[in-house]
């Protein structure tokens, strides 16, 4: 072995003997003011630097001929090749967007840096983040590197298991609009009905989206539904994909799960370690007639974790109890090509292919959905599903007589497919099957848009005018599986109706009836099939004035016409205020909305809940179904919003600092009411003739106030050939929750329309703090990264009506690094360092677990290796 290493070594010595070539140099703005933190690279290597305060940088680099990349957020991209030279001072141009840059979010300006932006924007840099963590998706980097965003992995929730929600400043899933590249991104297909986040939402998948793509994450933490219409009422996250050539970049990472939670938990740790990962990604660019194509391909592999509550002290309703297993695929483009000087075509987009296996609750042996005859000890069913995801985003940006022009149209779909594994038909009793196709759901959106703007420079100190039209069409499927995993079958074999008479129905040896359909989760049945379109037409106009050097003020204001609710106006009013060069005050007001998804309105199922560990079949009607028209359900309207921000930036050389406080108010927020059982006097006939025992149902039912602070403070320095940064991001929330809103047959039902069950749900969305403290150190070809994650407390309601109490917990990740090459980096480290888990409860959890899918997850240590390339 020691050969071996000195052998590499030997080898890899005339490399690092090469890299003795040495600029320096300064970076200033086109005024002549230096810019500190400019990101300074060696094409196709890991070396790196930033700028100091006064502009200045050092850079050792492997060749005299090397191409050197300087890049700043807000300001054009330069590349230079150094022909031998040592000293190399750049300007770079403030505001120039080139074929393939898309503009910071929340502006329409390209003349604005995020760093004069009146509303608050987060900039992740992917790079970084992916380098010094162990989280490998996009839900689980954003999880951990902004703290106003929260995704939470889940178990025995269904869908949920395989798509994991995501929420900004604590509201719905559905409250956050995605871009890419700045284009409207469709969401997932899947309406989220069990766990504590995303309860009764539709979301979009960021997972389809691989981190290798990706060049940066924008997210705008501010209302913006006058500036980019449904879905805005928390924000935007604009993801920005890679337009690098001539350069490849890749990784390989594995890792796995520290199975055992330790001795102050009663979990069972069947192994010592599970839930082993692996991903191995590459991206490369080519220049195409003076344009590029950006090429990335992703797999990612991860087995399940398993940590079921220990019998000899629980009630024990899920023998396995953990994350799902998942094979995932993608491949990304980004592409743009000029045809004249002032004129290009530009297209992106991608696929995304994933199987993922997850637990479902345990079957008892002697329960009447079991048959002995094939699984003598009871079993554990898996709920599998085929998800693909397809994505295709073409258009035309010209610029004519001083206004810049965006044709575009973009379609993207999300199929989801069950298929239950390890199952039966306890109906069919010994000739069921073991596997049943369930069918699935799928969502569809295309949207063709038109917008234009011009920036007037000689009109006060500066005027930015834009404007635009869409049009969407939406479309949202349901189909069937096959018979066997929704029917119960009679003793001769034939299918269940109202005609069967009592006598020939399958009875169990415990004397119970035997349920039809798959166990796990039965199947849609062809009386769920639709197949539903509605369409939507939006305008808008959008202003931002530079009044004065130091002051400027934006306007926003858009239309909105929906073909299956009606039509809705909203506007946003934007300001910022430079005080010094190193303190300005900013803030907006804004009103919101969000449609109805498509999926509330017309989302049915039959599907098997348990509720203290006991199975119950329940519905959920859609909201034109005859039971909900019966209880006069309203038809679903569109949620409203007021939002108010105001706060300050302050920069000070290598200190930074942005404070915002925000007040959001919605009113008609849509959420899944409580079960309404067949007990019920006033649902019970209806119920029972659909061979059901309780029924849901998607309202407008609750109005909510969130209050919050965001507070990012951040530092560097350079000190010798060393680097030092510290950051703390932090984000402190308060929802309060509004009157319930029945209806006249059901007041007096607020404990099941909207209970405090599914009140702390919705709660539990917004945790009353996250806070993150970041610490990196660079020293030449050594880097060290340590970050310490707080999450706040979280209250939920077990199936018992006890409070469930997850106590704040701080969890620690560690990553070291070393440059082994110019062109080879070696990462590994820890995520959740210390093995750090949830309080524990019982197992009369929302999950049948000792843990509800609360922020921190509960799968333990995470240690892992990563191995970087670039040429």
């Amino acid at each position: 072995m020691k050969k071996i290493v000195l052998s590499a070594l030997c080898l890899l010595y005339p490399v690092w003997v090469a890299a003795q070539h040495t600029v320096t140099g300064t970076v200033k703005d086109a005024a002549g003011e230096p810019l500190a933190g400019v990101n300074i690279f060696e094409k196709g290597t890991y070396n790196g630097a930033s700028t100091a305060t006064d502009g200045s940088y050092k850079l050792k680099v492997s060749s005299p001929n090397s191409t050197i990349t300087f890049s700043f957020i807000g300001y054009a991209q330069q590349e230079v090749k150094l022909n031998g030279q040592t000293e190399l001072n750049i300007t770079l141009e403030e505001g120039v967007i080139q074929f393939g840059d898309i503009q910071v979010v929340g502006t329409r300006s390209s003349n604005r840096t995020v760093i004069e932006s009146p509303v608050a924007i987060d900039v992740i840099d992917i790079r970084e983040v992916t380098s010094r963590s162990g989280q490998l998706d996009i839900n689980q980097l954003l999880q951990y590197a902004a703290p106003a965003f929260n995704s939470n992995r889940q178990s025995g929730a269904d869908g949920a298991d395989h798509i994991d929600p995501a929420t900004l400043r604590g509201l719905g899933p559905d409250q956050t609009l995605v871009l890419i590249n700045g284009k409207r991104r469709h969401q997932s297909s899947l309406i989220n009905i069990f766990g504590s986040r995303g309860r009764g939402n539709t979301g979009t998948d960021l997972n389809t989206i691989p981190a290798a793509a990706i060049e940066r994450i924008e997210i705008l933490r501010d209302g913006a539904s006058a500036q980019y219409g449904s879905d805005a009422i928390a924000g935007v996250i604009n993801i920005v994909l890679k337009n690098t050539v001539e350069e490849f970049t890749g990784s390989f990472t594995t890792g796995t799960h520290k199975a055992d939670p330790g001795s102050d938990f009663q979990v069972l740790a069947p192994e010592d370690y599970d839930g082993s990962t692996y991903n191995v990604s590459g991206n490369y660019g080519v220049r195409i007639s003076g344009g590029f194509a950006n090429f990335t391909i992703d797999y990612l592999s991860k087995n399940n974790t398993n940590r079921p509550a220990d019998p000899d002290v629980f009630s024990i309703y899920r023998q396995q109890f953990g994350d799902a297993a998942l094979d995932n695929f993608s491949g990304f483009v980004n592409s743009a090509v000029p045809i004249t000087d002032n004129t290009s075509f530009y297209a992106f987009g991608g696929f995304n292919h994933r199987y993922t296996d997850a637990f479902a609750w345990t079957r008892d042996p002697d329960s009447e959905r079991n048959v002995t005859a094939i699984y003598p000890d009871g079993f554990n069913p898996s709920i599998t599903s085929n998800i693909t995801d397809k994505s295709i985003s073409a258009g035309v940006r010209t610029r004519y007589k001083g206004w810049d022009f965006d044709f575009n149209n973009t379609f993207g779909s999300n199929r989801f497919h069950y298929i239950i594994d390890g199952t039966l038909n306890a109906t069919l009793e010994e000739r069921s099957p073991t596997r049943f196709d369930a069918g699935g759901f799928q969502l569809s959106q295309n949207t063709t848009g038109l917008s234009m703007s011009r920036f007037f420079p000689n009109t006060l100190k500066g005027i930015n005018v834009a404007l635009g039209m869409e049009y969407r069409i939406d479309n949202y499927e349901i189909f069937a599986g096959e018979v066997g995993s929704y029917a119960s079958f009679d003793v001769n074999g034939n299918v269940v109706d109202h005609t069967t008479p009592d006598s020939l129905k399958v009875i169990a040896p415990n004397g119970e009836l035997r349920p039809g359909g798959s166990q796990g989760f039965p199947g849609f049945q062809p009386s769920n099939e639709l197949d539903e379109f509605r369409t939507n037409l939006g305008a808008y106009i959008d202003a931002e004035f530079d009044v004065t050097d130091q002051f400027m003020v934006g306007a926003a204001v858009r239309f909105e016409d929906y073909s299956d609710f009606g039509s809705t106006i909203n506007g946003k009013i934007s300001s910022r205020l430079k005080l010094t060069n190193q303190l300005a005050l900013r803030g907006s007001v804004s009103s919101g909305f969000r449609a109805p998804s498509l999926a509330q309105i017309y989302f049915n199922s039959t599907f098997t809940d348990f509720v203290a560990g006991v199975p119950v079949d329940k519905l959920i009607a859609k909201n034109d179904s005859p039971i909900t028209r019966a209880l006069g359900i309203p038809k679903l309207k569109e949620e409203t919003a007021v939002n108010v921000s105001a706060g300050f930036t302050a920069n000070f050389g290598e200190f930074a600092a942005t404070v915002d406080g925000y007040y959001v108010n919605i009113k008609d927020r849509i959420v899944l009411t409580g079960a309404f059982e067949d007990s019920d006097p006033d649902i019970g006939d209806e119920l029972r003739a659909l061979n059901v025992g309780a029924a849901q149902f998607f309202t407008n039912a609750i109005d909510t106030e969130t209050k919050g602070l965001d507070v990012v403070l951040s530092w560097a320095k350079l000190i010798g050939s060393s680097r030092v940064r510290a950051a703390i991001a932090a984000n402190f929330n308060d929802m309060d929750l509004g009157d319930i809103t029945t209806t006249e047959k059901l007041r007096g039902k607020e404990d099941i329309y909207f209970g405090t069950r599914e009140q702390k749900f919705l709660l539990a969305s917004a945790p009353d703090s996250k806070i993150n403290l970041t610490l990196d150190y660079k020293f030449r070809s050594f880097n060290a990264s340590l970050r310490f994650v707080r999450f706040g407390e979280v209250v939920l309601e077990d199936w018992l009506g006890t409070d469930d109490v997850y106590e704040s917990k701080v969890v620690s990740d560690l990553t070291l690094g070393y440059d082994v090459t110019p062109n080879i980096s070696l990462n590994f480290g820890a995520a959740n360092l210390f093995n750090v888990y949830p309080t524990q409860q019982d197992t009369e959890t929302e999950t049948g677990g000792v843990w509800d899918a609360v922020q921190m997850g509960f799968s333990g240590a995470f240690y892992f290796t990563k191995v970087g390339f670039k040429f």
